[in-house]
Parts: structure tokens; C-alpha cells; sequence
């Protein structure tokens, strides 16, 4: 086994999961989950930059399993806390499936109601 059983990486520095839940706060309450069940030695929590998924997030990506999870929301962290990290069983409904690569949604702004990095608001 490596130095983590497990090791979470969640997007909280990208264009769009940030500013689609407070992808902040999952971390710190994963690592308090985590912590009172005695497995902070055994699965590291870390924030992520970009997984260049933008728009399907907010994103959270668990190894060695290569399981991705997208649309997380704050209320399914308990879920993916118990089911996945403790025991090992990936929450299939939050599980997100694409085709290798950047899988960026054309109409991510939209969504989010932002522009792009660098573009302003009203343009010429």
C-alpha cells in the first residue's frame, strides 16, 4: 500500500465547480468525516485545479479507483463519505461517466452565470 489508501481531489480552483457549489467547504467537511472515523492517516483529502470537465461539476475524483464524481453537491458528501471512502463501494448515481479527455460543456458559462477568464462582460 501506498502512503494513502485513498486520495480525494476536489476541484475548487477551476473556472466553473467553484462557482457551481462551495467546493471549499467539501473539503474541510470530508477531512472532518474522515477524521472522526479514524481514517485521516488512511485517505487524503486535497483541493484540485481544473479537470478541464467544466460545467459538469462540481467534480470530486477518488484514487486508486479512478472513480469520478460530478454534480456533488453538499448533501451527497455524507453519501459518497460512508458508501465510497469507508466502505469501498462508489456511489453509482453521482458517478460520472465521459470519454477520455477534456469534456468542457460549450454552455458552461451559461449555467453558471459567468464569462470566461479574461473576457469582460460587454464586449467592443
Amino acid at each position: 500500500m501506498g502512503q494513502y489508501r485513498r486520495h480525494v481531489f476536489i476541484c475548487t480552483s477551476g473556472d466553473c465547480c467553484p462557482f457551481q457549489g462551495e467546493t471549499e467547504a467539501y473539503v474541510a467537511y470530508l477531512r472532518k468525516g474522515l477524521a472522526e472515523k479514524g481514517l485521516a492517516k488512511e485517505i487524503r483529502v486535497n483541493r484540485s485545479g481544473c479537470f478541464s470537465q467544466c460545467g459538469h461539476g462540481p467534480m470530486v475524483v477518488v484514487y486508486p479507483e479512478d472513480v469520478w464524481y460530478s454534480g456533488v453537491r453538499m448533501d451527497d458528501l455524507d453519501e459518497i463519505l460512508l458508501e465510497h471512502l469507508v466502505n469501498g463501494r462508489p456511489v453509482e448515481r453521482l458517478r460520472y461517466k465521459a470519454p477520455q479527455g477534456p469534456n468542457k460543456d460549450p454552455l458552461r458559462y451559461e449555467k453558471i452565470g459567468r464569462t470566461p477568464k479574461g473576457e469582460s462582460e460587454k464586449k467592443g
